[in-house]
Protein backbone atom coordinates (compact mmCIF):
# COMPACT_ATOMS: atom_id res chain seq x y z
CA UNK A 1 0.00 0.00 0.00
CA UNK A 2 1.22 3.26 -1.23
CA UNK A 3 0.86 6.61 1.38
CA UNK A 4 -0.63 9.46 0.53
CA UNK A 5 2.60 11.25 1.37
CA UNK A 6 4.50 8.78 -1.57
CA UNK A 7 1.54 9.60 -3.77
CA UNK A 8 2.46 12.97 -4.19
CA UNK A 9 6.08 12.72 -4.28
CA UNK A 10 5.75 10.05 -7.44
CA UNK A 11 3.02 13.28 -8.87
CA UNK A 12 5.82 16.26 -8.05
CA UNK A 13 8.93 13.70 -9.43
CA UNK A 14 7.11 13.59 -12.75
CA UNK A 15 6.46 17.20 -12.85
CA UNK A 16 10.03 17.86 -12.21
CA UNK A 17 10.74 15.75 -15.29
CA UNK A 18 7.80 17.08 -17.19
CA UNK A 19 6.08 14.02 -17.31
CA UNK A 20 1.96 13.28 -17.17
CA UNK A 21 1.09 12.52 -13.62
CA UNK A 22 -2.72 12.70 -11.86
CA UNK A 23 -2.39 16.53 -12.15
CA UNK A 24 -2.81 16.47 -15.48
CA UNK A 25 -6.19 14.90 -15.75
CA UNK A 26 -9.07 17.26 -14.61
CA UNK A 27 -13.01 16.07 -15.11
CA UNK A 28 -15.37 19.06 -15.55
CA UNK A 29 -19.00 19.03 -14.20
CA UNK A 30 -20.27 17.68 -17.66
CA UNK A 31 -18.00 14.55 -17.14
CA UNK A 32 -16.05 15.27 -20.29
CA UNK A 33 -11.82 15.15 -19.44
CA UNK A 34 -9.50 17.95 -19.84
CA UNK A 35 -5.83 16.43 -20.17
CA UNK A 36 -2.67 18.46 -20.25
CA UNK A 37 0.41 17.43 -21.80
CA UNK A 38 3.86 18.88 -22.84
CA UNK A 39 6.93 20.40 -20.39
CA UNK A 40 5.30 23.59 -18.65
CA UNK A 41 5.43 26.49 -20.65
CA UNK A 42 4.67 28.19 -23.99
CA UNK A 43 4.16 25.48 -25.86
CA UNK A 44 2.39 23.33 -23.89
CA UNK A 45 -1.24 21.53 -24.34
CA UNK A 46 -3.22 22.77 -21.29
CA UNK A 47 -6.38 20.79 -22.66
CA UNK A 48 -8.42 23.94 -22.32
CA UNK A 49 -10.04 25.89 -24.38
CA UNK A 50 -11.54 29.57 -23.22
CA UNK A 51 -13.09 32.31 -24.47
CA UNK A 52 -12.50 35.74 -22.80
CA UNK A 53 -14.90 38.47 -24.06
CA UNK A 54 -13.28 42.15 -23.68
CA UNK A 55 -10.02 40.69 -24.40
CA UNK A 56 -8.72 43.49 -26.46
CA UNK A 57 -9.23 45.77 -22.63
CA UNK A 58 -6.80 46.80 -19.84
CA UNK A 59 -7.33 43.31 -18.04
CA UNK A 60 -8.37 41.29 -21.40
CA UNK A 61 -4.68 41.47 -22.72
CA UNK A 62 -2.76 40.23 -19.37
CA UNK A 63 -5.58 37.99 -18.64
CA UNK A 64 -4.55 36.36 -22.18
CA UNK A 65 -1.28 36.35 -21.72
CA UNK A 66 -1.44 34.72 -18.63
CA UNK A 67 -3.44 31.73 -20.31
CA UNK A 68 -2.10 31.52 -23.41
CA UNK A 69 1.89 31.22 -21.28
CA UNK A 70 -0.52 28.28 -19.71
CA UNK A 71 -0.49 26.20 -23.17
CA UNK A 72 -4.42 27.04 -23.77
CA UNK A 73 -5.99 27.72 -26.31
CA UNK A 74 -8.11 31.07 -26.43
CA UNK A 75 -10.42 32.51 -28.26
CA UNK A 76 -10.47 36.27 -28.46
CA UNK A 77 -13.77 37.80 -29.87
CA UNK A 78 -12.95 41.39 -31.40
CA UNK A 79 -14.84 44.17 -33.10
CA UNK A 80 -11.72 45.95 -34.78
CA UNK A 81 -9.22 44.31 -36.63
CA UNK A 82 -6.30 46.71 -35.18
CA UNK A 83 -7.57 46.02 -31.62
CA UNK A 84 -6.77 42.65 -31.54
CA UNK A 85 -3.24 42.24 -33.44
CA UNK A 86 -1.20 42.63 -30.61
CA UNK A 87 -2.73 39.45 -28.87
CA UNK A 88 -1.74 37.03 -31.45
CA UNK A 89 1.80 36.88 -30.37
CA UNK A 90 0.85 36.04 -26.88
CA UNK A 91 0.57 32.17 -27.53
CA UNK A 92 2.33 29.68 -29.81
CA UNK A 93 0.91 28.51 -33.24
CA UNK A 94 -2.54 27.96 -33.52
CA UNK A 95 -3.24 28.86 -29.65
CA UNK A 96 -4.72 32.54 -30.00
CA UNK A 97 -7.91 32.10 -31.82
CA UNK A 98 -9.82 35.88 -33.45
CA UNK A 99 -13.19 35.51 -33.77
CA UNK A 100 -15.03 38.51 -34.99
CA UNK A 101 -18.20 39.55 -32.50
CA UNK A 102 -20.88 42.02 -31.68
CA UNK A 103 -22.56 42.26 -28.64
CA UNK A 104 -25.54 42.31 -30.12
CA UNK A 105 -25.40 39.07 -32.33
CA UNK A 106 -26.58 36.06 -30.71
CA UNK A 107 -24.91 34.01 -33.38
CA UNK A 108 -21.37 35.46 -33.22
CA UNK A 109 -21.54 34.68 -29.44
CA UNK A 110 -22.50 31.25 -30.19
CA UNK A 111 -20.06 30.68 -32.51
CA UNK A 112 -17.34 31.93 -30.17
CA UNK A 113 -17.86 30.16 -27.07
CA UNK A 114 -19.55 26.56 -28.16
CA UNK A 115 -16.09 24.87 -27.88
CA UNK A 116 -14.70 26.26 -24.29
CA UNK A 117 -14.91 24.60 -21.37
CA UNK A 118 -14.69 28.02 -19.26
CA UNK A 119 -16.13 31.91 -20.47
CA UNK A 120 -14.49 35.30 -19.18
CA UNK A 121 -16.86 38.27 -19.62
CA UNK A 122 -14.65 41.26 -19.27
CA UNK A 123 -16.50 43.44 -20.88
CA UNK A 124 -17.71 47.19 -19.93
CA UNK A 125 -17.44 50.63 -20.54
CA UNK A 126 -16.10 53.39 -18.58
CA UNK A 127 -18.30 55.90 -20.59
CA UNK A 128 -21.76 55.73 -22.83
CA UNK A 129 -21.75 56.47 -26.43
CA UNK A 130 -24.44 57.16 -28.95
CA UNK A 131 -24.34 53.53 -29.57
CA UNK A 132 -23.96 51.54 -26.22
CA UNK A 133 -25.03 52.99 -23.10
CA UNK A 134 -24.06 51.01 -19.83
CA UNK A 135 -27.31 49.06 -20.01
CA UNK A 136 -26.40 48.19 -23.18
CA UNK A 137 -22.88 46.49 -21.93
CA UNK A 138 -23.30 45.97 -18.39
CA UNK A 139 -26.25 44.50 -18.41
CA UNK A 140 -28.07 43.31 -21.58
CA UNK A 141 -24.69 42.24 -23.11
CA UNK A 142 -23.54 40.51 -19.60
CA UNK A 143 -27.24 38.37 -19.45
CA UNK A 144 -26.91 37.66 -23.61
CA UNK A 145 -23.16 36.42 -23.11
CA UNK A 146 -24.60 34.46 -19.50
CA UNK A 147 -27.20 32.65 -21.46
CA UNK A 148 -26.03 31.47 -24.63
CA UNK A 149 -23.24 29.90 -22.59
CA UNK A 150 -25.94 28.31 -20.40
CA UNK A 151 -27.76 27.42 -23.59
CA UNK A 152 -24.09 25.74 -25.13
CA UNK A 153 -23.31 23.86 -22.24
CA UNK A 154 -20.23 25.98 -20.90
CA UNK A 155 -19.40 24.20 -18.17
CA UNK A 156 -17.56 27.58 -16.40
CA UNK A 157 -18.56 31.16 -16.53
CA UNK A 158 -16.79 34.29 -14.90
CA UNK A 159 -18.23 37.29 -15.03
CA UNK A 160 -16.02 40.37 -14.21
CA UNK A 161 -17.61 43.24 -12.05
CA UNK A 162 -16.46 45.79 -9.83
CA UNK A 163 -15.85 46.26 -6.22
CA UNK A 164 -18.67 49.31 -6.10
CA UNK A 165 -21.35 47.23 -7.76
CA UNK A 166 -25.16 48.09 -6.20
CA UNK A 167 -28.03 48.80 -6.92
CA UNK A 168 -28.42 51.50 -4.72
CA UNK A 169 -25.47 53.58 -5.75
CA UNK A 170 -25.40 57.40 -7.30
CA UNK A 171 -23.22 55.87 -10.31
CA UNK A 172 -25.40 55.15 -13.18
CA UNK A 173 -22.17 52.60 -13.71
CA UNK A 174 -22.28 50.90 -10.52
CA UNK A 175 -26.25 50.54 -10.78
CA UNK A 176 -25.87 48.52 -14.13
CA UNK A 177 -23.16 46.27 -12.91
CA UNK A 178 -24.78 45.28 -10.13
CA UNK A 179 -27.77 44.50 -12.27
CA UNK A 180 -25.69 42.94 -14.42
CA UNK A 181 -24.68 40.39 -11.94
CA UNK A 182 -28.04 39.65 -10.83
CA UNK A 183 -29.06 38.75 -14.85
CA UNK A 184 -26.30 36.97 -15.18
CA UNK A 185 -26.59 34.89 -11.97
CA UNK A 186 -30.57 34.39 -13.17
CA UNK A 187 -29.41 33.31 -16.63
CA UNK A 188 -26.18 30.74 -15.42
CA UNK A 189 -26.66 29.72 -11.71
CA UNK A 190 -23.38 28.20 -11.43
CA UNK A 191 -21.25 31.70 -12.62
CA UNK A 192 -18.67 33.43 -10.45
CA UNK A 193 -18.94 36.60 -10.10
CA UNK A 194 -15.55 38.60 -9.70
CA UNK A 195 -15.33 42.21 -8.10
CA UNK A 196 -11.82 43.85 -8.43
CA UNK A 197 -11.22 47.20 -7.20
CA UNK A 198 -9.59 50.06 -9.15
CA UNK A 199 -6.65 48.74 -11.35
CA UNK A 200 -3.64 50.23 -11.89
CA UNK A 201 -1.07 49.37 -14.59
CA UNK A 202 1.33 50.07 -17.56
CA UNK A 203 -2.02 51.15 -19.49
CA UNK A 204 -4.24 51.84 -17.14
CA UNK A 205 -6.57 55.33 -17.07
CA UNK A 206 -6.21 55.43 -13.18
CA UNK A 207 -2.40 56.45 -12.57
CA UNK A 208 -1.58 57.57 -15.99
CA UNK A 209 -4.65 59.86 -15.73
CA UNK A 210 -3.69 61.81 -12.21
CA UNK A 211 0.08 62.42 -13.38
CA UNK A 212 -2.13 63.98 -16.84
CA UNK A 213 -5.26 65.50 -14.98
CA UNK A 214 -4.81 65.61 -11.60
CA UNK A 215 -7.30 68.42 -11.37
CA UNK A 216 -10.17 65.69 -11.39
CA UNK A 217 -9.05 63.75 -8.98
CA UNK A 218 -9.07 66.68 -6.59
CA UNK A 219 -12.93 66.77 -5.98
CA UNK A 220 -14.38 65.58 -3.13
CA UNK A 221 -10.99 67.86 -1.53
CA UNK A 222 -9.11 64.14 -1.75
CA UNK A 223 -10.73 62.30 0.56
CA UNK A 224 -12.38 59.38 -1.48
CA UNK A 225 -11.01 56.06 -0.31
CA UNK A 226 -9.63 53.86 -3.04
CA UNK A 227 -8.91 49.80 -2.64
CA UNK A 228 -6.00 50.14 -5.65
CA UNK A 229 -5.01 46.73 -7.19
CA UNK A 230 -2.60 45.64 -9.76
CA UNK A 231 -3.72 44.06 -12.90
CA UNK A 232 -1.84 41.55 -12.83
CA UNK A 233 -2.34 40.39 -9.66
CA UNK A 234 -6.17 39.90 -11.07
CA UNK A 235 -5.46 38.41 -14.07
CA UNK A 236 -3.68 36.17 -11.93
CA UNK A 237 -6.46 35.22 -10.06
CA UNK A 238 -8.62 35.06 -13.02
CA UNK A 239 -6.48 32.64 -14.26
CA UNK A 240 -6.38 30.39 -10.85
CA UNK A 241 -9.87 30.28 -11.39
CA UNK A 242 -9.64 28.09 -14.44
CA UNK A 243 -7.79 25.24 -12.38
CA UNK A 244 -10.76 25.14 -9.14
CA UNK A 245 -13.38 22.71 -10.39
CA UNK A 246 -16.30 24.83 -9.52
CA UNK A 247 -16.77 28.05 -7.37
CA UNK A 248 -20.27 29.59 -7.53
CA UNK A 249 -20.47 33.04 -6.09
CA UNK A 250 -18.93 36.36 -5.39
CA UNK A 251 -15.07 36.81 -5.15
CA UNK A 252 -13.93 39.98 -4.28
CA UNK A 253 -10.71 41.47 -4.97
CA UNK A 254 -9.79 44.78 -3.76
CA UNK A 255 -6.73 46.08 -3.39
CA UNK A 256 -4.49 45.69 -0.22
CA UNK A 257 -5.19 48.79 1.50
CA UNK A 258 -7.70 51.88 1.69
CA UNK A 259 -5.39 54.61 0.57
CA UNK A 260 -6.98 58.47 -0.09
CA UNK A 261 -6.97 60.14 -3.37
CA UNK A 262 -4.92 63.23 -1.51
CA UNK A 263 -2.12 60.91 -0.86
CA UNK A 264 -2.42 58.92 -4.34
CA UNK A 265 -1.64 62.53 -5.88
CA UNK A 266 0.95 63.00 -3.60
CA UNK A 267 2.71 59.79 -4.06
CA UNK A 268 2.45 60.64 -8.35
CA UNK A 269 3.95 63.82 -7.35
CA UNK A 270 6.64 62.68 -6.05
CA UNK A 271 7.31 59.99 -7.93
CA UNK A 272 7.18 61.74 -11.27
CA UNK A 273 9.23 65.11 -9.64
CA UNK A 274 6.69 67.58 -10.56
CA UNK A 275 5.23 70.31 -7.65
CA UNK A 276 1.32 69.25 -6.43
CA UNK A 277 -1.09 70.62 -8.80
CA UNK A 278 -2.00 74.01 -7.93
CA UNK A 279 -5.39 74.07 -9.69
CA UNK A 280 -8.53 74.73 -7.06
CA UNK A 281 -10.77 72.32 -5.68
CA UNK A 282 -13.30 72.43 -8.63
CA UNK A 283 -17.54 72.27 -7.11
CA UNK A 284 -19.51 69.59 -7.89
CA UNK A 285 -21.91 71.12 -9.47
CA UNK A 286 -19.27 73.14 -11.76
CA UNK A 287 -17.28 69.54 -12.44
CA UNK A 288 -20.56 68.33 -13.18
CA UNK A 289 -20.86 70.93 -15.87
CA UNK A 290 -17.74 70.63 -17.24
CA UNK A 291 -18.31 67.00 -17.51
CA UNK A 292 -20.98 67.72 -19.72
CA UNK A 293 -19.80 70.06 -22.01
CA UNK A 294 -16.96 67.54 -22.35
CA UNK A 295 -19.27 65.20 -24.08
CA UNK A 296 -19.32 67.27 -27.40
CA UNK A 297 -16.25 65.94 -28.70
CA UNK A 298 -16.14 62.85 -30.45
CA UNK A 299 -13.23 61.49 -28.69
CA UNK A 300 -13.62 60.19 -24.80
CA UNK A 301 -13.65 62.94 -21.85
CA UNK A 302 -14.52 62.75 -18.86
CA UNK A 303 -17.94 61.89 -18.55
CA UNK A 304 -20.51 63.40 -15.31
CA UNK A 305 -21.00 59.54 -13.92
CA UNK A 306 -17.04 59.83 -14.05
CA UNK A 307 -17.46 62.99 -12.13
CA UNK A 308 -20.02 60.84 -9.76
CA UNK A 309 -17.76 58.26 -8.84
CA UNK A 310 -15.01 60.55 -7.96
CA UNK A 311 -16.88 60.91 -5.00
CA UNK A 312 -17.75 57.17 -3.66
CA UNK A 313 -15.84 55.31 -1.57
CA UNK A 314 -14.77 52.00 -2.28
CA UNK A 315 -16.70 49.26 -0.25
CA UNK A 316 -15.07 48.00 2.80
CA UNK A 317 -15.27 44.33 2.21
CA UNK A 318 -12.83 41.73 2.87
CA UNK A 319 -10.30 39.94 0.04
CA UNK A 320 -10.84 36.96 -1.27
CA UNK A 321 -7.55 36.52 -2.40
CA UNK A 322 -6.73 33.32 -0.55
CA UNK A 323 -9.35 31.68 -2.49
CA UNK A 324 -7.70 32.34 -5.67
CA UNK A 325 -4.20 31.51 -4.06
CA UNK A 326 -2.82 35.65 -4.80
CA UNK A 327 -1.52 37.71 -2.77
CA UNK A 328 -2.09 41.00 -3.43
CA UNK A 329 0.85 43.95 -4.02
CA UNK A 330 1.48 47.37 -2.47
CA UNK A 331 0.56 49.81 -5.54
CA UNK A 332 4.07 51.74 -4.11
CA UNK A 333 6.11 48.99 -5.18
CA UNK A 334 5.00 49.18 -9.04
CA UNK A 335 3.76 53.21 -9.04
CA UNK A 336 7.52 54.14 -10.60
CA UNK A 337 7.38 51.66 -13.49
CA UNK A 338 4.17 53.34 -14.86
CA UNK A 339 5.05 56.74 -13.79
CA UNK A 340 8.78 57.27 -14.44
CA UNK A 341 7.59 58.20 -18.44
CA UNK A 342 6.54 61.84 -16.99
CA UNK A 343 9.62 62.44 -15.28
CA UNK A 344 11.75 65.31 -17.10
CA UNK A 345 15.16 64.20 -18.36
CA UNK A 346 17.01 65.82 -15.79
CA UNK A 347 15.09 63.84 -13.11
CA UNK A 348 15.06 60.65 -14.60
CA UNK A 349 16.76 58.18 -12.77
CA UNK A 350 16.15 60.07 -9.20
CA UNK A 351 15.43 58.20 -6.38
CA UNK A 352 11.97 57.63 -5.29
CA UNK A 353 11.24 60.03 -2.33
CA UNK A 354 7.20 58.73 -1.06
CA UNK A 355 4.83 60.82 0.98
CA UNK A 356 3.48 59.91 4.57
CA UNK A 357 0.98 57.28 3.82
CA UNK A 358 -2.26 58.12 5.01
CA UNK A 359 -3.80 55.82 7.84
Amino acid sequence: MFSASHVLRVQRVAVSRGKRALHDLVTLPDRKPIVSSGTPGYSAVSGHVVTVFGCTGFLGRYLVSKLARMGTQVIVPYREEDEKRHLKPMGDLGQIVSMEWDIRNEEQIAECLRHSDIVYNLVGREYETKNFKYSDVHVGGAERIAKIAAQAGVPRLVHVSHLNASTSSTSHFYRTKAEGEERVRDAFPAATIVRPGQMYGCEDKFLNNMASWPIWWKLNHGETKIRPVHVLDVAQALTNLMTIPQFAGTISLPGPRTLTTEYLLDMVSSLTYTPPSSAPVLPKSLALALAKVAQAPWWPLISPDEVERRYIDDVDVPGDWEAVGVTPDEIENHAITYLRRYRSAENFVRPVVFPARSS
